[in-house]
């Protein structure tokens, strides 16, 4: 594979799944979508022969780890030897329910809900699955955050959490806007943020 590494690769795996993002939201036909996957596949295939060459795993455990994982966390699908259930949850909070179960099952020396974020995720990114893994854990978000979100929006001249999509990013792009006038970094600022939080949930409330 020449001067290809792990690392020198890393770069073309997170643009291509940009890539795929994008072709999503542009709402792109089947044919555009379907070779922006193949980009991201082809990262994964050179990613398992770097692998191979070194004698460690092929593309072929790739796959088998995969099916193996998707058997094993959604148990409210799958039977044991992979056929389907008779039945299914009747909700997305059970099926949620379920797979927070089997990813304890499998890993019951994890207490902190934060293990396994991705550590360069994009600070929103970071923020919105932060909040949601300490609220599946039970945690008591506004009072650890100490912060009435409503409020803290008044107190600053907005007078609720826009309900649209649209009318959210409008707010979000007027916050870094602001910030880049007076010379702060909104995604290193949210990125502390999220620090923080996830921090404060160590410690007893």
């Amino acid at each position: 594979m020449g001067a290809l590494t792990h690392e020198s690769l890393v770069e073309y795996l997170i643009e291509e799944a940009y890539e795929v993002v994008d072709s999503i939201e542009a709402g792109a036909v089947d044919d555009e979508l379907r070779g922006e996957l193949g980009d991201v596949l082809l990262q994964v295939v050179l990613h398992a022969r770097l692998a191979e060459e070194r004698g460690s795993f092929d593309f072929a455990a790739v796959a088998r780890g995969i099916n193996a994982k998707m058997v094993r966390r959604n148990q409210h699908v799958f039977k044991a030897d992979g056929s389907l259930q008779e039945s299914f949850p009747a909700s997305v909070e059970e099926i949620i329910i379920k797979w927070d179960a089997a990813k304890r099952a499998e890993k019951p020396e994890r207490t902190d809900p934060f293990e396994g974020i991705a550590p360069h995720l994009p600070a929103l990114a970071a923020a919105q699955k932060s909040l949601d893994r300490a609220a599946r854990a039970g945690l008591d978000v506004d009072a650890r955050l100490d912060v009435d979100a409503q409020g803290a929006l008044a107190a600053v001249g907005i007078p609720a959490v826009p309900a649209s999509e649209e009318a959210l990013g409008e707010l979000l792009l007027a916050v870094v806007a602001g910030a880049r006038e007076q010379g702060l970094d909104a995604e290193r600022a949210l990125r502390a943020a999220v620090r923080s939080f996830q921090n404060t949930q160590a410690r007893p409330s």
